[in-house]
């Protein structure tokens, strides 16, 4: 008995620290991204970031067993490679040409909605609830806020970063649903690592095909360019991703996905802080927008006496939620 409690309390332990990875860590990668393409093509940074931090990974686990990647199922390793690490992160850092890092953390916000939406359609086919759909509603209508204005909010955005960043909301959602069905507790680490090279390969044929070598010069190169890919080496890639996967398998993926509404507000307070990113009255409006909606979605099997309840019990009641 003392030991299932220590082995809960661990595994909880685990899953609040892995929440609070993804919910401060990824909301500071887009100012990460921000510095390393100030010198750097997009594509380029993120083929060199998923091929390093894949390739520590590989050698790390390579140590630890012969075949790391023995038990994982390499398609579907490859598809949620192209869905997360490729197109989810590499058609991000492209739109960051022409949008500023808060208001393309804003827009991947609306990640839980589309979770919501593939997850009812193709998976596990539960209906949201009235709550949810007016959440769903509320959320588009941020997102559709901002793109209507985006030249409002980043000067002369052009409407393909603006689509970028909304194909990539929906490559990663698909991909996180795919991601949970097929990797498992004891493949997550070799199944994530799997897919950070795949998706660094995805994103190196990206950079050839957005023409990104003819000019690229090595010597232009910024310190601040290459720490910011470090950085999202290490904390993005190696400690985000794998918090994010890992909570996959114990978690359902709506509330995994919660972590989008925290990293806009992290994001849009470092980009006004660092770099001078404008926060504007439309930018907050959408915010609330775009967060009300998707906390209505998360929580839309909440009942307001049962929350309220919730609360004034504290962390010590044995009242549980739902």
């Amino acid at each position: 008995m003392k030991h299932d409690a220590a082995l809960h309390g661990t595994t909880t332990a685990g899953i609040v620290s892995a929440f609070a990875g993804i919910y401060v860590i990824w909301g500071t990668t887009y100012l990460g991204i921000a510095f390393a393409i100030q010198t750097l093509p997009p594509f380029i940074s993120g083929a060199a970031r998923f091929l390093l931090a894949g390739g520590l990974m590989y050698a790390w686990l390579r140590y630890q067993r012969p075949q790391p990647l023995a038990a994982v199922d390499l398609r579907m390793a490859a598809l949620c490679g192209v869905l997360l690490s490729g197109m989810g992160n590499g058609f991000v850092i492209w739109a960051q040409q022409g949008i500023p890092s808060g208001i393309a953390a804003l827009m991947v916000a609306a990640v839980p909605v589309i979770v919501l939406i593939l997850d009812w359609a193709f998976f596990s086919r539960r209906a949201p609830t009235r709550q949810a759909l007016v959440g769903i509603a509320v959320a588009i209508a941020g997102v559709a806020t901002i793109v209507m204005h985006t030249r409002t909010l980043s000067g002369n955005a052009h409407l393909l970063h603006v689509l970028s960043v909304l194909a990539a909301t929906v490559a990663w959602s698909f991909g996180t649903l795919l991601q949970k069905r097929t990797a498992t507790r004891a493949t997550v680490l070799s199944f994530t690592c799997a897919q950070m090279l795949f998706g660094g390969v995805f994103q190196l044929g990206m950079s050839f095909v957005d023409g990104e070598w003819p000019g690229f010069d090595v010597s232009a190169v910024s310190l601040a360019s290459v720490l910011g890919v470090l950085y999202l080496v290490v904390f993005g890639s190696i400690v985000g991703l794998n918090c994010y996967l890992w909570l996959l398998t114990r978690v359902p993926a709506p509330k995994v996905t919660t972590y989008a509404l925290v990293n806009p507000v992290v994001a849009l307070v470092l980009g006004a802080i660092i770099l001078n990113e404008r926060i504007t009255g439309l930018a907050i409006a959408a915010t609330v927008l775009v967060l009300a909606g998707v906390a209505l979605v998360l929580f839309q099997d909440w009942k307001l006496p049962q929350l309220l309840r919730y609360v004034r019990a504290g962390r010590g009641s044995s009242v549980t939620p739902p």
